[in-house]
């Protein structure tokens, strides 16, 4: 038996229907939000749609960012940068899996850094890093755990290199389960997302 401690502050939502809670969960940190997502598959299933029925019923102020792919782009944080800072948006609502999420978490942290948010992924400055946007998240995909981690992974274009960063205030603040939007995705996806979850031996 192994000795260890376990503190996870993120509200976890979990059940049939919850995304409709969405727009009240938001509601708690901001009236206005940047809703990150990444292809058409949530617009195919209805999930886009019933996002934004929530955040208009607790008139949220939306401002869209999509077309984040897998293993997230460095060239999408710089644009969801300059966008909360251009839109003065105070939190961040992450609809998809792992490289939304990881996104979002790039974006946070970017926000309020005064150099390139990619030196935070190299190691530069990382000490001194104290504050980020507030993010949420709509969880569509099981695989990385990002939606309750202090960790994010991204990747440059120059080179494709892949770095992460790991620090508690990337915890999201809150994450919403509803096991059923899983059913969505293909046999490919799933399996995808099983070899994600399973641990190295």
């Amino acid at each position: 038996m192994e000795n260890f401690e376990f503190f996870n502050p993120t509200k976890i939502i979990f059940g049939k229907g919850t995304e409709i809670k969405t727009g009240q969960e938001v509601k708690r940190f901001a009236k206005k939000v940047l809703f990150h997502f990444g292809g058409g598959s949530i617009k195919k299933i209805g999930l886009y749609d019933r996002i934004l029925k929530t955040l208009q019923q607790e008139n949220i102020e939306i401002i869209e960012l999509g077309g984040v792919k897998p293993n997230p782009r460095l060239s999408l944080v710089h644009e969801g940068i300059e966008l909360c800072r251009k839109e003065n948006i105070p939190f961040i609502l992450a609809v998809g899996g792992g490289s939304v999420i990881d996104s979002a978490k790039a974006i946070s942290i970017g926000v309020p850094y005064k150099g390139d948010v990619w030196d935070l992924y190299e190691g530069k400055d990382f000490k001194d890093i104290k504050d980020n946007l507030p993010i949420g998240v709509v969880l569509t995909f099981s695989a990385s755990g990002s939606e309750s981690s202090a960790g994010s992974v991204l990747t440059n274009e120059k080179g494709w290199y892949k770095r992460s960063i790991n620090s508690s205030i990337l915890r999201p603040k809150f994450t919403i389960m509803n096991p059923e939007i899983t059913f969505s995705l293909s046999a490919y996806q799933t399996i995808v997302g099983i070899a994600d979850i399973k641990p190295a031996v």
